[in-house]
């Protein structure tokens, strides 16, 4: 078996719709013998996750699979290896890298899961 890395795309719709866009972008590991059956195992992993439930304001919230945006086949897995990269563009340098250290802080102070979660 063969590991790569997939990008599922889910697009979050909150009653409806009349919001800002919102999409997560999820990085999944998936086994496969090649990148065929890694598509398909990702592709069926991304429609099974579809959910829908009411949020906190009794509001309709689906989250809807839109595809696989990327997928890469993971050739050697070493320690430190790279496995995505993205660049950003954002409009506040400052702000941004205030939110990267203070993700980290969280990190290091064994509360990721919390800050995530607010997020």
């Amino acid at each position: 078996m063969k590991w790569y890395i997939v990008k599922l795309v889910y697009q979050v719709v909150i009653g409806e719709g009349n919001h800002t866009p919102q999409f997560d972008e999820q990085l999944r590991l998936i086994t496969a013998q090649d990148e065929t059956e890694a598509y398909e195992k990702a592709y069926a992993t991304g429609v099974s996750e579809e959910v829908s439930f009411d949020n906190q304001k009794s509001e309709l919230v689906h989250w809807k699979f839109i595809n696989i945006s990327e997928l890469f086949y993971l050739n050697k897995i070493i320690d430190g290896a790279e496995i995505y990269s993205r660049i950003n563009e954002v409009e506040d340098a400052l702000a941004y890298t205030n939110l990267v250290n203070m993700k980290a802080d969280s990190i290091k102070n064994g509360q990721s899961h919390q800050i995530l979660n607010s997020f």
